[in-house]
C-alpha cells in the first residue's frame, strides 16, 4: 500500500469518526422527514400540473367542437341556399376539426390516466410520510430517554468528566486534611515532650506532663477495675466504689451516716522559747605594722 493511499484511508477514518460523533440521530431523522415532505410536495405539485393539463385539454376539445358545430350548421345553410361549394368547405374543416378532437381526447384520456396514477402515488406517499412520522417521533423519544438514563448512571457512577473533577477536587481535599491533621498532632507531641520550645508564652512544664500521663493511667486502671467487679469478674477497688456514682445509687437504703466523733485532744505542750539574741563580739581594726 502507497503512502498517498495510507494517509487518505487514516483521513477517512478520522474523519468518520469525527462526523460519528457530531452526528444526532434525531436530527437525521427530523432531515428525512423534511426530505419526504418536500417530495410529497413536488408529487402533489405534480399532480396539480396534470390536473391542470388535462383541464385545458378538455377546454380546447369543448372549443373545438363548438367551432364544428357551427361549420356543420354553415353546411346545412349553405345547402338550403343552393351553394354547394360553401357546404363542401364547411364539411371540409368541420372533418379536420374531428381529427384535431380525436388527437385530444387522446391526449386527455393519457392526462387523466397520468393524474390518477401521481394521486394514487401521492396517498402511498402521504401514508409513509405520516407513517414515518410516528416512528420517528417514538425513535426520538426512546433515544432522548437512552441519553437521559446515560447521563444518569455516569452521573452517579462517577464517569462523566464533571462529576470526575469533582470526585477528584474531594480526594485532593481530603488528603490534605488527613496531612494537616497529621502535622497538627506531631508539633502537639513534640511540644509535650519539650522537644520543640514553645514561644507563645504558654510553655508546659515537662515533670507535670508526667505526672499527669500516671494520673490518667491510674485513672484507667480503676475503671477497668470497677467495670470487673460490676460483671462480677474481680473484687472493685475501695477508690472505685467510693467514686463510682452507680454504687451510691444502688445501695441508696444501707447507708447510715456515721455519728460525729470528736478528735482527742493532746495536752498542751509549752512551746520553747527563743534564745535571746547576741551580738557577734567586734573585732578592733588595726593599722598595718601595729600588734607586730
Amino acid at each position: 500500500m502507497s503512502v498517498m493511499k495510507r494517509l487518505s484511508m487514516i483521513f477517512k477514518s478520522k474523519a468518520n469518526n469525527a462526523l460519528d460523533k457530531l452526528e444526532d440521530p434525531r436530527e437525521t431523522l427530523d432531515y428525512s422527514y423534511q426530505r419526504q415532505l418536500e417530495l410529497l410536495q413536488k408529487v402533489r405539485r405534480g399532480v396539480a400540473d396534470v390536473a391542470t393539463s388535462r383541464k385545458r385539454v378538455e377546454l380546447q376539445i369543448n372549443q373545438i367542437e363548438a367551432q364544428a358545430r357551427k361549420l356543420e350548421d354553415q353546411g346545412r345553410k349553405a345547402l338550403g341556399v343552393g351553394r354547394e361549394d360553401l357546404a363542401r368547405e364547411a364539411l371540409t374543416r368541420r372533418s379536420s376539426l374531428q381529427t384535431q378532437i380525436a388527437d385530444l381526447r387522446v391526449q386527455h384520456d393519457n392526462l387523466q390516466a397520468e393524474e390518477e396514477k401521481l394521486t394514487t402515488a401521492s396517498h402511498r406517499l402521504q401514508a409513509k410520510v405520516d407513517s414515518f412520522r410516528t416512528r420517528k417521533e417514538t425513535i426520538k423519544a426512546t433515544y432522548t430517554a437512552a441519553e437521559a438514563q446515560t447521563r444518569i448512571n455516569e452521573a452517579f457512577s462517577g464517569i462523566s468528566e464533571e462529576m470526575g473533577d469533582v470526585g477528584l477536587a474531594i480526594q485532593r481535599a481530603e488528603d490534605k486534611t488527613a496531612q494537616m491533621q497529621a502535622r497538627a498532632g506531631a508539633i502537639d507531641e513534640l511540644l509535650a515532650s519539650g522537644a520543640l520550645d514553645d514561644f507563645s508564652g504558654s510553655r508546659g512544664d515537662d515533670i507535670q506532663a508526667e505526672l499527669d500521663r500516671m494520673g490518667g493511667g491510674t485513672d484507667i486502671e480503676l475503671e477497668i477495675a470497677r467495670m470487673k467487679a460490676e460483671l462480677g469478674q474481680g473484687p472493685a477497688p475501695k477508690s472505685a466504689i467510693e467514686s463510682g456514682p452507680s454504687q451510691q445509687q444502688a445501695q441508696p437504703q444501707s447507708y447510715q451516716q456515721q455519728p460525729y466523733q470528736q478528735p482527742a485532744q493532746q495536752p498542751y505542750q509549752q512551746e520553747p522559747q527563743a534564745e535571746p539574741y547576741q551580738q557577734p563580739p567586734t573585732q578592733q581594726y588595726r593599722q598595718p605594722g601595729e600588734g607586730q
